[in-house]
């Protein structure tokens, strides 16, 4: 099915499944732990053998000598695979790193031998004897100190490097108020809750993973270019993922390993989990970036010039963290300028987590927008509706396909009590605590991926759905479920899910919030097409003929649909032009207010309210799961994530849960997410968008300027800790 026009009136209309709050269908399995995962698959690999990854332990060199002999003869040891002993592996193009390093090294941690044993704890023993001898090269670590030599990248994760509209320099030089500020935000680290793990076994069909991944068919892609197998001598199996957030989207050293692990010992199935430690910095991380932002306004508070210049580093051959594309869309300005740069560092890749740029980007901006709005004495609401757009900034011929920004402030401020806020910093007090409130703008740009599924009725009237889409705790399942029920008239009982294996029709997969909408969009061509089979098999009309109840309907005539069965379609959503017509972006405001004690500069957050409008919300209950969880990141972000690095040796030095902090309950006692009514036909058949980054856009700067409000300190280095308050807090 083609996707070219926007979408008119169609059955997900009906909003009887759709659009209520459903209790996820999979939550029985994972409360009660029967979920299969990738690391438990008992069922299909009950003689697994355990592999455990040994890293690198410098950043960057060679392997000059490399000695498995003691290890091998470890007790219950079955194998230890090398670069030596790995045979030619090839390298999929979606990230700079290898997974199996030898003789170069690239970055600390990176896998340079696995040790198969028939116990986990046998395979970690014997991997301590495994004798390597490095010569270490100097490497970059710094992203301050290697500025200077960061360059204009090739391409970057969401469009151009730089862009230029007007006359910024001259607009910025005649502006009567002007903010030229620098932003930093540190290293930080995914830290769902699955590590990545793999069972992988080699028989003579070939071999199959079963593994914790985000996209499937990008799985599949990489392991015939790493192993150099053809398509139809690969499976994989990934039917429950627990997180994601950008880190699984391609196949890394566990998927790898585990198969080279197996394929030494005769086939026989290895699993391998990576250790908390080697999640930090054996795999992706959120780059360092420095921002530097300049606003330039009338005295009215109009933006007539805006720049915002982004540094990070990845690398070799890496990707920019593309932290200045929502300045290209969120607000209005006749003379713009973006850039991005990026420099060379040997850490551990950087890559996607969580908003790829926006994250981070919109930390830095929304600060900016704030100081703006001080220094025009100017509310910093207003502000932003005073600067809103319904046209792209950039390419004022191409309007937005549905921008309700003003809506989301308006309603937010109306609903959180904006109007108590008092500017002056420090004005409101509750015992010893200083309380501020602060608020930022969200927005996500909304992207849509090609998605396919098979949709099939049996003669108990039972409807399967079968993708190879996966479900990474957001709610995969159950929005396809009520998708399906929705289109083809019957309860989400009589619904079941099949995902996350390569033999299903390829989806759009988890990642970038385009999951839920063009998994479901690819759903609905589906059953479209499973409607028109089951329409002409009763003899009716299938462009009148409706569905409810189970059966299918035309004039007083009905037909149950069992009494059809068997039938199944299958058939692919492809999305034509309409997000090059239509900018197509989410958008949202975060409000939150802070308590901060003056004589420690401890920070306690109150309440946090988001406001978002993303097009229609298929099911609010699991959406809204995926915002509140999005602004504990937030929050996260704000005040405690920092993946330090040991800029001597090149790693992250607080590589667990004790040194790399994140929110727990007791940081986040009140949470409401608010979803505007909207439908985007522009965006697809679903008129659905996604949600689930667009809840932690914006959030940190909510925290800061809201900290700033309470106790007069602005802090521009993130995360806000006490030592950068401390200092500057007046104790009157």
């Amino acid at each position: 099915m083609k996707f070219d026009q926007p979408a008119g009136a169609n059955p997900t209309d009906q909003l009887k499944v759709l659009g209520i709050a459903h209790d996820r269908i999979d939550g029985p399995l994972k409360t009660t732990g029967t979920a299969p995962y990738a690391y438990e698959r008992r069922d299909v690999a009950p003689d697994a053998a355990y592999g455990f990854i040994l890293g690198s332990a410098i950043a960057k060199g060679r392997i000059t000598a490399i000695d498995t002999a003691a290890a091998a003869a470890g007790a219950g040891v079955l194998a230890v695979v090398t670069y030596k002993d790995a045979g030619k592996l090839g390298k999929s193009d979606d990230g700079p790193a290898r997974y199996l390093a030898g003789p170069e090294i690239q970055h600390y941690d990176q896998a340079v031998a696995i040790v198969v044993a028939e116990t986990f704890e046998q395979a970690r023993a014997a991997a301590g004897l495994v004798q390597v001898d490095y010569a270490r090269e100097n490497g970059a670590y710094d992203l301050k100190a290697a500025k200077a030599t960061a360059t204009k990248p090739k391409s970057g994760f969401g469009g151009e490097s730089d862009t230029a509209v007007g006359d910024f320099a001259g607009a910025f030089a005649k502006a009567a108020v002007k903010i030229d500020a620098t932003y930093t935000t540190p290293d930080q680290s995914h830290q769902m809750m699955e590590p990545h793990a793999t069972t992988a076994a080699w028989t003579a069909d070939g071999l199959t993973l079963w593994t914790s991944n985000q996209m499937v068919a990008w799985s599949v892609r990489d392991l015939i270019k790493t192993f150099g197998l053809p398509k139809d001598k690969i499976r994989v199996h990934s039917p429950y993922v627990g997180g994601g957030f950008g880190s699984k989207l391609w196949i890394r050293a566990d998927a790898v390993m585990a198969a080279l692990g197996s394929r030494a010992i005769g086939g026989r199935p290895v699993k391998v989990a990576l250790a908390r430690p080697q999640v930090m910095n054996n795999t992706t991380h959120r780059p360092a970036t420095i921002q530097r932002i300049r606003l330039g306004a009338d005295t009215s508070g109009n933006i007539v010039a805006i720049a915002h210049e982004s540094w990070s580093g990845d690398l070799p051959g890496g990707a920019p963290e593309t932290a200045a594309n929502q300045t290209r869309l969120l607000y209005a300005g006749a003379n713009r300028m973006t850039a991005h740069r990026l420099a060379v560092l040997d850490l551990p890749e950087g890559n996607a987590m969580r908003a790829p740029g926006e994250a981070v980007g919109l930390l830095a901006l929304e600060i900016a927008v704030d100081e703006l709005a001080e220094k025009l004495k100017m509310d910093p609401v207003q502000l932003r509706i005073l600067n809103d757009t319904q046209v792209d900034p950039e390419k004022p011929t191409r309007p937005f396909s549905h921008r309700n920004f003003i809506g989301c402030l308006k309603t937010g401020a109306d609903r959180f009590g904006w109007s108590a806020r008092r500017p002056t910093p420090g004005a409101v007090r509750d015992g010893r605590w200083r309380i501020g409130m602060g608020v930022a703008s969200a927005f996500r740009d909304n992207i849509t991926m090609d998605s396919a599924a098979r949709v099939g009725i049996d003669r108990k009237g039972v409807v399967t759905v079968a993708t190879d889409m996966t479900d990474i705790g957001t709610g995969s399942y159950t929005i396809i479920a009520q998708t399906a029920a929705e289109l083809m008239g019957v309860d989400i009982d009589k619904v079941v899910v099949l995902l996350g294996d390569s033999s299903f029709p390829v989806s759009s997969g988890s990642g970038g919030q385009w999951g839920g909408n063009s998994s479901t969009a690819g759903v609905y061509a589906a059953c479209m097409k499973l409607r028109e089979g089951l329409a002409a098999k009763a003899g009716f009309d299938p462009a009148t003929a409706t569905f409810d109840d189970g059966r299918i309907r035309a004039g007083n005539k009905s037909v149950s649909l069992s009494d059809l069965a068997p039938l199944s379609a299958e058939d692919k959503i492809e999305f034509g032009d309409l997000g090059k017509t239509y900018a197509q972006s989410t958008f949202g405001a975060h409000f939150v207010e802070v308590a901060v004690d003056p004589a420690t500069a401890e920070v306690r957050v109150r309440r946090m309210l988001a406001v978002c409008a993303a097009g229609r919300i298929l099911n609010p209950k699991s959406a809204r799961s995926q915002v509140i969880g999005a602004m504990t990141m937030g929050v996260g972000a704000a005040l405690m994530e920092h993946a330090v690095v040991d800029t001597r040796f090149g790693f992250f030095v607080n590589h667990d849960l004790a040194g790399y902090e994140v929110p727990v309950h007791a940081d986040i006692p009140h949470q409401e997410v608010i979803f505007l009514d909207e439908i985007d036909d522009k965006s697809s058949p679903m008129k659905a968008k996604g949600v689930g980054e667009l809840g932690i856009c914006g959030v940190g700067a909510a925290v800061a300027n809201a900290i700033y409000n309470a106790c007069g300190v602005r802090v521009r280095d993130y995360p806000v800790t006490l030592d950068k308050l401390l200092p500057q807090m007046k104790m009157a």
